[in-house]
């Protein structure tokens, strides 16, 4: 591929994409995908969910590229960040399955965007349930900074690297969990 120009790869990204966009719109976006998203712990996804983990593995790639060119502001924004973000967060419940709770126990994770963004972990006696609003008070507020979160949920950063950007409010082993998610194929 040494050979081949710049001009050329992006004249074949952009065919290759406009086909791609049009096969996906013509899936049934609730049957069964042809690959589980197995890091949120699921044996047999539906095809939105396949469809959005796609989406997470093109984001995270182009923020990667971005990130060494240092023009990473662009895909921090609501429309583009925030779907990535709803994708990942779904790995949640899977990554907690082994942490003990009690009845109605929660955690908070906010990623300050535009506004804050929060996702809630409950667990209801037998296991954590991810939810957009919670009504108990959690044990454990989680707050990562955006420009982080994703490297974060895609192994870009090191655990102490990634400490230094996360502020952890209450219980710091429930909420310090965090550290080890992953959202990517790996």
């Amino acid at each position: 591929m040494k050979r081949v120009s710049p001009d050329i790869l992006i004249q074949w990204l952009e065919q290759s994409g406009k086909e791609y966009a049009e096969h996906l719109q013509s899936l049934d976006l609730a049957g069964k995908a042809i690959f589980s998203v197995g890091w949120a712990g699921e044996e047999e996804s539906t095809t939105a969910f396949h469809i959005a983990r796609e989406y997470t593995e093109k984001w995270h790639h182009q923020q990667q590229i971005r990130l060494a060119v240092g023009q990473t502001e662009e895909l921090y924004t609501e429309e583009l960040y925030l779907p990535f973000l709803e994708t990942c967060m779904k790995a949640l419940p899977y990554h907690y399955r082994e942490v003990a709770g009690r009845q109605d126990d929660a955690i908070q994770f906010t990623i300050p965007l535009e506004k804050d963004e929060n996702w809630f972990l409950q667990y209801d006696g037998i296991s954590w349930n991810l939810l957009k609003k919670c009504t108990v008070l959690p044990l454990s507020r989680v707050v990562i900074e955006k420009e982080v979160a994703w490297r974060i949920f895609t192994k870009g950063l090191n655990k102490e690297t990634a400490r230094k950007h996360v502020n952890i409010n209450g219980d710091e082993q429930l909420g310090g969990k965090i550290f080890d998610m992953l959202t990517v194929m790996a």
